[in-house]
């Protein structure tokens, strides 16, 4: 099922509300021109960080990487981007969309358990 157009869809969808939650979390963060640099800055950076690392012949994502990692090194940067986006949303006083965003992501991991392991054992 990780590997299912749909999930890939929703698993992209998911990743850009994690970016997205981490800009809120920038924007409430300063005012003025920093705001508007920490709200644009910070969601950048952990794209990059998302898009430069991947798993040789992952089914889930482009074949091409600048860096090869292992699976589980993968998975540790997903679940830190998105536990790291949550985090944000609480901390940005969106307490109950910081909660619906985390059975969201708990159940698209549940649902993706083949990618899971997969991950692990590549």
């Amino acid at each position: 099922m990780g590997s299912h157009p749909i999930n890939l869809i929703f698993r992209f969808i998911l990743e850009l509300c994690a970016l997205t939650a981490i800009g809120i979390w920038g924007w409430h963060q300063s005012h003025g021109l920093l705001r508007f640099v920490l709200a644009i800055s910070i969601p950048i950076i952990f794209a990059a960080i998302w898009g430069v690392f991947a798993v040789p012949d992952d089914p889930s994502r482009s074949r091409t990487a600048p860096v090869i990692v292992s699976g589980i090194v993968r998975l540790t940067i997903e679940l830190g981007i998105f536990t790291i986006a949550i985090w944000a949303l609480q901390d940005a006083c969106f307490i109950k969309l910081s909660w619906i965003f985390g059975i969201i992501v708990a159940l698209h991991y549940f649902i993706s358990y083949d990618r899971i392991a997969w991950l692990i054992k590549h």
